[in-house]
């Protein structure tokens, strides 16, 4: 085989190790470099790929001459569904109806794999979920004020009503961005979650990022996102989604709110970004509460957020 020329695509900012990723020139492959994470990475996509789950083959890796980890795998494709969703836009904010048939093919195709490849789980299992899925130690961390009784009566009740949920080999952070026409890219942050936690928020989670993505999905669009899911899951589980949106949500508003505290006070703009993550968080506990559901279609706007305390941002 001919060793490729590979061009830097990205410094790869997640690895503690720092790391980049770069594409041949055919842009049939992908080359990462990066720490012992990466290398993690790479065994537990050999694994899933073994599985049957949409993921990228890992056809080569090893150790560079400055010592560091590299990973080469199969391309999936050069645009992802986010891509896809930004190019799409015509003036308005629409998702195209496109992108939501291409997510509700892949969320399929990971959650069959998943269904069909469960873990035995317990309590404990589920607070691992909540830590590792959440970040809650960070959250609570930078945000001792939210470390209350009645943040952890809102997770053991959302624990309880996940108690009879499977739990799969998981993504932690599935959402457009990570999604190809052909699978699921980026599994740096994995761990057992429970089943349908991945795929049935990747239009949830949208208004999280506070309208600064450009594009929002339809309560039409999310709807039939979330029934053409929940058929997979029914047929293949016996179990449905949508009644499990309300715990999964909980733990993805604290996911949204980690690694959000500014460490430089004349940073307005990250500051607001903060507050803005907190105000989400408790929004989602609030509804949680009051009906064990939640809506994010409810979450206002970074803008609107802004404006209403009267802060501006970049």
């Amino acid at each position: 085989m001919v060793t490729p020329h590979w061009h830097l695509v990205k410094k790869r900012t997640a690895d503690a190790a720092g790391g980049a990723v770069y594409v041949s020139d055919d842009g049939t492959r992908y080359r990462r470099t990066g720490g012992r994470a990466l290398a993690a990475e790479a065994a537990y996509q050999r694994q899933l790929a073994e599985l049957g789950y949409p993921v990228p083959r890992v056809l080569d890796d090893g150790t560079t001459d400055d010592g560091n980890i590299f990973v080469v795998e199969e391309a999936l494709g050069e645009r992802s569904l986010h891509d896809m969703a930004l190019e799409s836009l015509d003036g308005t904010r629409a998702l195209s109806d496109t992108v939501v048939d291409l997510a509700a093919e892949v969320g399929g195709r990971l959650l069959r794999a998943q269904a069909a490849h469960t873990v035995p789980a317990d309590l404990q299992a589920l607070r691992a979920w909540v830590r590792e899925a959440g970040w809650t130690d960070n959250v609570f961390a930078e945000n001792p004020d939210l470390d209350t009784p009645r943040v952890r009566v809102a997770l053991d009740r959302a624990m309880a009503q996940l108690a009879d949920v499977a739990m799969v080999r998981g993504h932690l952070d599935y959402g457009l961005p990570n999604v190809m026409p052909v699978g699921v890219i980026d599994w740096q942050h994995h761990g057992l979650v429970p089943l349908g936690y991945d795929t049935a928020l990747a239009l949830e989670t949208i208004p999280f990022k506070g309208g600064i993505k450009g594009y929002l999905a339809s309560p039409k669009q999310r709807r039939r996102y979330l029934e053409a899911l929940s058929e997979v899951a029914h047929a293949t589980t016996g179990q449905t989604l949508i009644r499990n949106l309300g715990p999964y949500l909980l733990v993805k508003a604290l996911f949204f709110l980690a690694l959000m505290k500014p460490t430089d006070p004349a940073r307005t703009d990250k500051q607001l970004k903060w507050q803005y993550r907190r105000h989400q968080f408790v929004e989602v506990l609030e509804q949680y509460e009051r009906t064990g559901a939640v809506d994010t279609a409810w979450l206002p706007t970074l803008d609107a957020f802004a404006a209403r305390h009267g802060a501006g941002h970049p």
